[in-house]
C-alpha cells in the first residue's frame, strides 16, 4: 500500500476518534495525530503498508507511557494493519483522553438481578448470605453475622 492509501485509512480512522492527522511526511514515512487535552503521537510506517513494523511513538513525555499496549501489540506476532494499530494506540489513550475503557462499554450493557437462596452457616463463622444482587449501576453482596 503506497503511503497516500494509508493516509487515506488514517484519515478515515480520524473521523471516527477525537484525533487528527496534522502532518504526513511521505518522505519518512510518518504521520503524525493529535487531539485535546494534548495528546500527541506519531506512526512510521513501514514500505509495505503492512506487517509488524509500523512503529509508534511520542515526543511527549506525559503520552510515551499511555503507547506501551501499541507497542507491545505491534511487536507480537502476525501482521498488522494501520488500522488496528491506531486502534490500539485509540485504545491505550482512552483515559487520558477522558473516554470510558472499553471494557467499560461491555459491562454497561451487561444487567442482571441474581437472586440466590441463602446458603448454609459456615461452621467457624456464622456467616449468612443473605442476597446477592448485581446490576448495572451497582455490585453488591449483603451478608449478616452471627457469634
Amino acid at each position: 500500500m503506497d503511503f497516500q492509501q494509508l493516509a487515506d485509512v488514517a484519515e478515515k480512522w480520524c473521523s471516527s476518534t477525537p484525533f487528527e492527522l496534522i502532518a504526513a511526511e511521505e518522505s519518512e514515512r510518518r504521520m503524525d495525530f493529535y487531539a485535546d487535552p494534548g495528546v500527541s503521537f506519531y506512526v512510521l510506517c513501514p514500505d509495505n503498508g503492512c506487517g509488524d513494523s509500523f512503529h509508534v511513538w511520542s515526543e511527549s513525555e506525559d503520552c510515551l507511557p499511555f503507547l506501551q499496549l501499541a507497542q507491545d501489540y505491534i511487536s507480537s506476532c502476525g501482521k498488522k494493519t494501520l488500522h488496528e494499530v491506531l486502534e490500539k494506540v485509540f485504545k491505550s489513550f482512552r483515559s487520558l483522553l477522558g473516554l470510558p475503557d472499553a471494557d467499560d462499554d461491555a459491562f454497561e450493557e451487561y444487567s442482571a438481578d441474581v437472586e440466590e437462596e441463602p446458603e448454609a452457616d459456615h461452621p467457624q463463622m456464622g456467616v449468612t448470605l443473605l442476597r446477592k444482587s448485581m446490576t448495572k449501576e451497582k455490585c453488591s453482596l449483603h451478608f449478616s453475622c452471627t457469634f
